[in-house]
Formats: structure tokens, C-alpha cells, sequence
């Protein structure tokens, strides 16, 4: 169904991840794809990091020296100096926690605070001095650039990093990372970018993010992408990349979509100028990119980065790789979406093939609920029960009863069978459903929870239960709680309420609700998007039961817009949206303006729905009336306004 597989793609993007610094260790050394991150779940990346390119595998800060800090002559301690630099995405795996982490780190040699390197082989290190670390002042008290300084950095930025993976001092750790920044910044030789600076930046805006400070952890982070120059390097171009990726990440978290979408793409292309059109790593990051498009409801250009990611690692692997299958998975999701359900089936079930045969098994189960859910679109119903039953059954045998991947299956059934006309089984499956979220199982998010809810309210809705929905969607607006990241999110659910509001005759509280969706939509960049010219439609309705006619034309007019860009004045969204123009443009005087826009939409209608459908004999039959209001403006009587709005074009099935 196409809802499971937005709520599929939203929920592996949208949830809140918990920064952990110990990963930046792993993060900042190799110039490669983005298969993991604290902004979303990747739709299928799998396998171990590939190892890249000898001439790419210079640290970002250069070879350093371990250094051995002498902390009392009968206490030593050896700390060792950060070697590498990674600009690694950590290849991902499918779980219900669609927040990875994506930090900046620098792995530690061999030799540290009471921890053995377990991580990636490191380049060569040159040998190390005990030594005592202190600072060169100047006359003036400030620190000078000199060799103590930079020690010092290195031992700082170290323990901060002990200090977040043993999760003492949080805010310390911070502390410790902003004066290691001040440091290296004075060390700078004659202002020339320092690439351990860059790496402290990184590393401070992780914390942030750990604190959920991401508001702060964004300057920090836009000044890290400043400092390198591309033209000195591949190490300077390194840097960039891992900063603009983090930056995105960061961005998707507080909701800034289009942000984040800008950041990952000059990424993209700072990776392609490194390693080639086809690198394999570039096509990781080209379906990373795809991933983040959907989440921006960009569905169009993602379907063309994930076919250029598709492209590459079938010209790079062998048929029916992981990574193809990977990108296909994503794909399918992309095509389902839009409606193109067939692609979609033929996407998905080579996915599905492809994990088998690479042993794949758990991930097979999550292919086959989505390949459930184009056949139900195709309305093959036997076939969508057969690919949800085999999910469900490897899902309970994988995960128990009670997890919440299985009520996500128990969901899609529900919808099936209520689309059958089968009523007791639909209403079965959302009790089962409903039962394991009150299970107070660990493994549940609230985001998981919040989904499903929205979920179970839409099929409550089809079966006339309006009040149930409605309790529903205000249960899973007060999980998200105006979450920064689930601003989109939260939008949604408040139109739908706001049509189901409208549906009841609650026309203040649809009006409210619509304001409240509208103006989150604006604040998120999403104003020229078909869901925004929709609500605004559905706004303006309620203001027209509200007597606000002024203001539903502003809103009629701004929506007006955005549907002909986005839809083209040839589109039933359009259509529809003319025609409660035209009667509101008639309630305040303006005839003339009310008979175009109703003629267009009686010509547009007659040549698709042919002069005998019923909806176009009343479109016809309101513009009659208006050509006669129009010879005789001052014979004109007062009508309701329920009359000069088309009783079809109340609500719009797209915010259900």
C-alpha cells in the first residue's frame, strides 16, 4: 500500500539519534559513501567497509606522534596522539532504529588510557617523547602557537573523549573540546587551515550533538567546512566531505531538510572529484543522497540519484550484489510512493532474490511486507496476504510477538482486509497491533509507536470511526511533542486531524490545526511542495465555514500557485482547487475572475470525464448561474456559501 511505504521511508529517517563519540574513532579516515548516519536509516547497506585507495589513505591531519603525558614522576600515563581522520559513512544495517551514527573522531594508536586499539590498522607512527605539557605565554598572557600547545590539543581532545565513551561529564568533555579548538586555532601557522583543527571542530560538534544541542553544533560545523581548501589536496578535500556530511546530518535533525539535502550533495560531488564518476563508494553515497530526498518528499530527483547509484554498482559488482540490492530496495520504496507500483513489484522482488542468495535472510522478511504492499496497490489481494503472512511468520520467528516490526505487518493486514470489506478481521489486527504497543516492550520507540498510531487511524477513518482517529493522531502528536527533526512529520498528522475536524463540522478546530500544519510546513522549507498547496486548500475550506472569506482567497490564491508549479493547472488537485476559487471569488464580488477559473475547470472536465459525468453537469451547472449573475449583476441574490463550493471538493483525499 502506498501509505506503508511513506510511513516505511519516514520512519527509517525521521527519528531522533543519540550521538556517541566512541564511533568518531571509525569516522573521519576514508573517502567513502555515506552508508550510515545519525539523520536516517539506510534502506540497505550491507557488508564490510571497503579499504580505500593507497593514494587516499593519508591522514586528514597528517602522520602524528603518540605522546606519553607525564603526569607525576611515580604516575605516568601513556595517552596517544589521534592518528586518523576518517570521512567514512559506517556501512549500515536494517533495524527498527533508523538514527545511525555519523561522528568525527580521531582513532587512537596502539597505545592508550587503560584501552587496547581495536579499530581499523593505523599508518605508521613515529616514535614518542615523555615530556611535560605546558604553554608558551606572551607578555600580553596569551598563548603563543608552539609545539606545547598543540600537545596539549591532542591530550585534551583525548580526554574528552574518554570522558564521553565512559559517560562521566558529558559537558566536561565539551569543555575540554572547545579549549582544545582555541588551541589549534592559535597554533595555525600564519592563519594556514589546520586539519587538526578541522577534526577538533568535528569532534565539538558531535558532543553538542550528544547534548542535543544540534542549534549549536551547526555554527561550529559551518566553520569546519570553511577552513579547508580543495585546491591544496586530497586531505583538504577529505576534511570538506566530512564536514559537509556531518553538517547535513545535523541539519536533518532539527528539521532543515533542504539543508541538509544542500550539504550532502556538495559532499557528493567533493567525493566524485576525489575518487571518479564510478567509484563504488561514490554510489553509496549517491543512494545515501536518494535516502535524504525522500525524506524531503523530493521523490522525482531521488528516483534519478538512486538510478545513478543502481548504475554504478552493477558496472562496478557482480549481478545481484549487496549493494545493488540495496539500491533496488530503495528504489522500489521510490517508485511505490509515486504510484508506480509495477517498477516497484520488479525493484523489490529482485532485492528480495539478491539478499537470499547473500544470505540476507533477516532483511528478506522486510522486502517482502513491502512487496505485500505493491501488490495490494495492484489490488492482488491472495498474492499481498501470501507476501504478509511469509513476513509475518519469519518476523515472529526473528523478532517474538510482541516486537514492533511485527505490528508494523499486523498494520498492512488490517488495511488489507478492511479494503476486502472483511471488517472483523481488520479491527482484529488493529487490537493485535494496538496490544503490543501497550506491552511496554524496550525495543519500541516512540517515533515506532507514534507511526503506527497514524497508521490505525487512517483505517479507522475508512470504517466511519472518526472520534477513534481522531484519539489516535492526538496520541502520536503528543509522542512527537514538536520533536525539531518530526516537524514534517507532526504537519502531517495535524492535517489530517484538520480534515477529520472538517469532516465532523469542528470548523474552528480544523482551522486551528491547519494553521498550526501550515506553519511548520513554512518553517521546514516546504512551501512549494503539492502536501503544502493541499493543506492550504483544505485551510481555506475551513475559513469559508467560518465566514473568513478574505482570508481563504489569500489562502486559495498562495495555494493557486504552488498546485500549478508543482501539478500543472491540468491536475484534480488543481481542478478542485479552481473551483472553490471561483466560489469564493463569487461570495466577495469578483464574477469575472469566479467565470475563468469555473470555465477552465468545465472545459478540463468535459474532455477527461466526457459531458455526461456527474461532476461535470454541476461544475457546468454553477458556471450557468454565474453567466446569468453576470448579465444581471444587480438583480443578484444572496446565496450560502455552501452553494457556491462543490460539496466533492470539501477534503482532499491526499491528507488522509
Amino acid at each position: 500500500m502506498e501509505e506503508g511505504s511513506v510511513n516505511e521511508l519516514h520512519s527509517n529517517a525521521d527519528q531522533t539519534f543519540d550521538t556517541t563519540i566512541e564511533e568518531l574513532c571509525k569516522n573521519l579516515c576514508e573517502l567513502q559513501s555515506s552508508n550510515q548516519s545519525p539523520s536516517r536509516q539506510s534502506f540497505g547497506s550491507y557488508g564490510d567497509e571497503s579499504k580505500i585507495d593507497s593514494d587516499l589513505q593519508h591522514l586528514a591531519l597528517g602522520e602524528m606522534r603518540g605522546i606519553d603525558i607525564l603526569e607525576d614522576d611515580e604516575d605516568e600515563d601513556e595517552v596517544a596522539k589521534p592518528e586518523e581522520f576518517d570521512m567514512v559513512r559506517p556501512s549500515s544495517t536494517k533495524s527498527n532504529s533508523s538514527k545511525l551514527d555519523l561522528e568525527v573522531m580521531p582513532k587512537d594508536t596502539e597505545k592508550q588510557v587503560g584501552k587496547k586499539n581495536v579499530n581499523k590498522s593505523n599508518l605508521g607512527v613515529g616514535g614518542t617523547r615523555k615530556k611535560k605539557v605546558g604553554t608558551t605565554k606572551s607578555q600580553n598572557g596569551n598563548e603563543e602557537p608552539s609545539s606545547e600547545n598543540v600537545e596539549l590539543a591532542r591530550f585534551l581532545l583525548n580526554q574528552a573523549r574518554n570522558l564521553v565513551s565512559s559517560g562521566d561529564n558529558i559537558n566536561k568533555a565539551l569543555e575540554l573540546t572547545l579549549r582544545a579548538a582555541k588551541l589549534f586555532e592559535a597554533s595555525a601557522e600564519n592563519g594556514k587551515p589546520c586539519l587538526e583543527w578541522i577534526m577538533c571542530l568535528h569532534v565539538t560538534a558531535a558532543v553538542h550533538c550528544k547534548l542535543k544541542e544540534y542549534n549549536e553544533a551547526i555554527p561550529v560545523l559551518q566553520r569546519s567546512v570553511e577552513i579547508p581548501v580543495v585546491e591544496e589536496g586530497e586531505e583538504h578535500a577529505l576534511a570538506k566531505f566530512a564536514g559537509l556530511m556531518q553538517l547535513g546530518d545535523t541539519y536533518a535533525m532539527v528539521g532543515q531538510l533542504e539543508n541538509s539535502v544542500s550539504c550532502y550533495t556538495e559532499g557528493l560531488k567533493i567525493q566524485k572529484k576525489v575518487l571518479g564518476e564510478n567509484d563504488p563508494r561514490v554510489g553509496e553515497t549517491c543512494r545515501y543522497l536518494a535516502e535524504a530526498l525522500v525524506q524531503a518528499l523530493r521523490f522525482d530527483e531521488a528516483q534519478q540519484v538512486c538510478e545513478t547509484a543502481l548504475s554504478i554498482h552493477r558496472e562496478n559488482g557482480l549481478p545481484g550484489s549487496i549493494a545493488e540490492a540495496a539500491d533496488r530496495r530503495l528504489m522500489g520504496l521510490i517508485c511505490e510512493t509515486k504510484g508506480d507500483h509495477e517498477n516497484a513489484l520488479e525493484h523489490l522482488v529482485l532485492a528480495s532474490m539478491a539478499m537470499a542468495a547473500n544470505g540476507q535472510e533477516s532483511e528478506v522478511a522486510f522486502v517482502d511486507t513491502s512487496i505485500g504492499d505493491s501488490y495490494l496497490s495492484l489490488s492482488r489481494f491472495d498474492e499481498a496476504i501470501c507476501a504478509y503472512q511469509k513476513s509475518l511468520t519469519a518476523l515472529k520467528a526473528a523478532k517474538g510477538e510482541n516486537h514492533p516490526v511485527v505490528g508494523s505487518v499486523y498494520i498492512r493486514l488490517a488495511d488489507l482486509y478492511n479494503r476486502t470489506g472483511k471488517v472483523r478481521e481488520a479491527k482484529s489486527y488493529c487490537e493485535n497491533t494496538l496490544r503490543i504497543y501497550e506491552s511496554h516492550n524496550l525495543e519500541i520507540s516512540p517515533e515506532e509507536i507514534a507511526s503506527g498510531l497514524t497508521d490505525i487511524s487512517v483505517i479507522c477513518e475508512s470504517m466511519n470511526e472518526v472520534e477513534q482517529a481522531i484519539s489516535l493522531l492526538q496520541k502520536a502528536l503528543k509522542i512527537y511533542a514538536d520533536s525539531p527533526g518530526q516537524k514534517i512529520m507532526i504537519a502531517g498528522i495535524e492535517a489530517q486531524m484538520g480534515v477529520l475536524y472538517y469532516m465532523m463540522g469542528k470548523y474552528m478546530e480544523s482551522y486551528n490545526t491547519f494553521k498550526s500544519a501550515v506553519s511548520k510546513l513554512r518553517a521546514t522549507g516546504k512551501k512549494q511542495s503539492t502536501f503544502f498547496g493541499i493543506a492550504l486548500n483544505q485551510m481555506g475550506l475551513a475559513c469559508i465555514q467560518l465566514d473568513r472569506i478574505e482570508e481563504a482567497v489569500e489562502l486559495f490564491e498562495e495555494a493557486k500557485c504552488i498546485l500549478e508549479q508543482e501539478c500543472g493547472p491540468y491536475h484534480p488537485e488543481t481542478l478542485g482547487l479552481y473551483s472553490n476559487l471561483a466560489g469564493a471569488y463569487d461570495a466577495i464580488g469578483r464574477l469575472d475572475d469566479a467565470i475563468a477559473l469555473l470555465g477552465h475547470v468545465v472545459g478540463v472536465r468535459e474532455e477527461k470525464l466526457g459531458t455526461a459525468n456527474t461532476v461535470t453537469e454541476d461544475e457546468k451547472k454553477r458556471l450557468v448561474q454565474l453567466l446569468k449573475e453576470a448579465g444581471n449583476v444587480t438583480g443578484r441574490k444572496a446565496k450560502s456559501l455552501k452553494t457556491l463550493i462543490d460539496s466533492d471538493l470539501m477534503t482532499s483525499s491526499a491528507l488522509r
